[in-house]
């Protein structure tokens, strides 16, 4: 009994004393700092790094004190746990980007945790262009600028280039940024390698274009990378070694930017340039040029240092007897040694209503040379051009109110009985027209002569001015069908006879203008223009296909419905 009690004492002093030793043993007794390089760039980031022999909380470290002479980045914390021969150790790591805020001599403060003090570390930090400071560089920016003194809205270049000697894990390049200006990037990362003092660096060079919107002194903001980059190791049997990354954070020079204001004595929209171009080319040939054939101007502007989105409207002035078509115009922008260049493409289609010279105005467009400092214009001078007679568009019938309209309308007559007809030679369309045409008529003749029999059955007295629903019904069936067929040909060639029949003999038309004027109505001319466009403006063979007769179709339905009632005395210019 004595002994077992002996005993047990005895493990009680043993337990305790094991215990008051590992706590002793486990208790933190030091806290080292390092950095992974000194000296460094004051464009380039270093890696603090505080380790501390115990487990100790996340929360313990204080960075505050690195911000009067660092720009800190993220601070990661890990801890570890060893065991060798029954002896357990503990670590805690604090690791923190730094980037020094100005060269010389600056230093790393002592920190402390639980009463435990780092020692101070002093850190060189080199100017960019210092050699010697390249030389310790594995990653850094560069940026190159078309010029550092522009105009308000000049658009100036920007690349940045990323050097690095090492191998990238991860990493992300934030933009530049400039307070009231559009920045946007051009194309895509260009890759390259280069030497640098006997050491190859890849490359990664990135274009932007910056377009200041006010005047004075500014500062464009460098961009910044920030990522991770493998660590380099010897113990290649080692994976979680071999495996190890760093984290990095480097930035590029600010760049100082003046921006002058717009001239007082500049006038017109604001251009500033290196250089502003104009050229024209004319398809067919302007020698070539008859009535009723379109031909196509196209005008070029060409600017630099302008995005495509600053670049003027065009506009083509043209004297009576011409009518002119615009297409969309198309721009683009590219980067041309290093410069932006913007590109504006117009076409016009022109269409001459009658023989004769005519005299196109020349075109200016005022713009203020950046490297002169002197207001320029860019001009087309004055173009002559000789309209030739064209046999299948007759100048007597081509012209009403100085408007191309299709030959079709040209030859309804007063009584809806067509004369002639006009087919221009290798026109496949007018061939089908003059088909369609032909069963036209051939529907209209039997159409009038079981129109005079239903006539002669029926001889009810009609009050005056009140219009017999069954005379319009003919060329009412022609015109809806044609419009329900999309064919826009036939329902130009259908509308006299519809006015006519509405109208009565005593208020008959004879052509397409006429017709309109009696009808009075706004959105039928809109409709009728469209058509006319579809036909006659640029390409009308590709043109025709799009005309949807749907619109004109409820128009003529109520217009037929509620009658002519007066007769429109306004000016029109029905657009071709």
């Amino acid at each position: 009994m004595v002994v077992n009690q002996l005993i047990k004492h005895l493990t009680t002093v043993v337990v305790g004393l094991a215990l008051l030793f590992n706590q002793h043993a486990l208790a933190l007794t030091t806290v080292t700092a390092s950095v992974d390089k000194n000296p460094v760039t004051i464009t380039e980031s270093l890696v603090l790094t505080i380790i501390a022999d115990d487990d100790v909380n996340a929360n313990a470290l204080d960075t505050s004190a690195l911000l009067d002479n660092f720009n800190v980045g993220r601070t990661s914390v890990s801890s570890q746990t060893s065991m060798i021969n029954f002896k357990t150790s503990r670590i805690t790591r604090w690791s923190t980007v730094l980037v020094a805020r100005q060269t010389g001599k600056v230093t790393v403060p002592s920190f402390s945790i639980e009463n435990k003090k780092t020692t101070p570390i002093e850190i060189t930090v080199l100017a960019a262009n210092d050699n010697s400071g390249i030389k310790q560089q594995d990653i850094f920016i560069t940026n190159e600028i078309s010029s550092n003194n522009i105009y308000v809205q000049q658009s100036l270049t920007l690349t940045v280039k990323l050097h690095f000697s090492t191998e990238l894990k991860r990493g992300n390049l934030s933009e530049p940024t400039l307070i009231g200006a559009n920045i946007l990037q051009i194309g895509k990362d260009q890759e390259s390698e280069q030497l640098i003092n006997g050491k190859r660096f890849r490359v990664i060079a990135r274009t932007y274009t910056i377009n200041p919107q006010e005047s004075g002194e500014f500062t464009i903001v460098s961009p910044r990378f920030s990522g991770e980059v493998m660590l380099q190791s010897t113990r290649r049997s080692n994976f979680s070694s071999f495996a190890q990354t760093k984290p990095v954070s480097v930035v590029g020079d600010d760049i100082t930017l003046t921006v002058r204001p717009i001239p007082v004595d500049y006038q017109g929209q604001w251009l500033p340039s290196e250089i502003l171009t104009l050229h024209e080319e004319w398809q067919p040939d302007i020698d070539n040029f008859k009535v009723g054939e379109p031909i196509t101007r196209s005008i070029t502007l060409t600017v630099a240092g302008l995005s495509k989105e600053q670049l003027p409207k065009l506009v083509v002035g043209v004297p009576q007897g011409l009518k002119v078509y615009p297409d969309q115009a198309a721009l683009h922008s590219s980067l041309t040694k290093e410069r932006l260049v913007s590109q504006q493409v117009q076409n016009f289609a022109i269409v001459a209503s009658r023989a004769g010279s005519y005299e196109l105005p020349a075109i200016t467009i005022p713009w203020f040379n950046t490297i002169t400092n002197k207001i320029e214009q860019a001009q087309l001078a004055a173009q002559k051009i000789i309209v030739h007679a064209n046999a299948d568009f007759p100048e007597d019938a081509a012209t009403i109110n100085n408007n191309v309209i299709p030959p079709s309308s040209l030859n309804q007559l007063k009584n809806t009985k067509v004369t002639n007809f006009l087919v221009a030679q290798n026109s496949w369309l007018q061939w089908l027209f003059l088909t369609l045409w032909l069963l036209t008529s051939f529907a209209w003749i039997i159409s009038t002569l079981i129109k005079r029999k239903r006539n002669n059955l029926n001889l009810s007295s009609k009050s005056q001015g009140v219009i017999d629903q069954n005379k319009t019904t003919d060329a009412y069936d022609i015109l809806t069908s044609a419009c329900k067929n999309n064919q826009a040909e036939q329902v130009l060639a259908s509308i006299v006879p519809w006015v006519n029949n509405l109208a009565g003999k005593e208020h008959s038309v004879s052509n397409l203008d006429e017709a309109i004027k009696k009808i009075n109505n706004k959105d039928l001319v809109n409709e009728i223009q469209l058509l006319q466009q579809s036909l006659y403006g640029k390409n009308p063979s590709d043109k025709q296909s799009k005309w949807q007769g749907n619109t004109l179709l409820s128009l003529i339905k109520s217009i037929t419905k509620k009658g002519i009632t007066t007769s429109y005395q306004g000016k029109l210019n029905i657009n071709p």
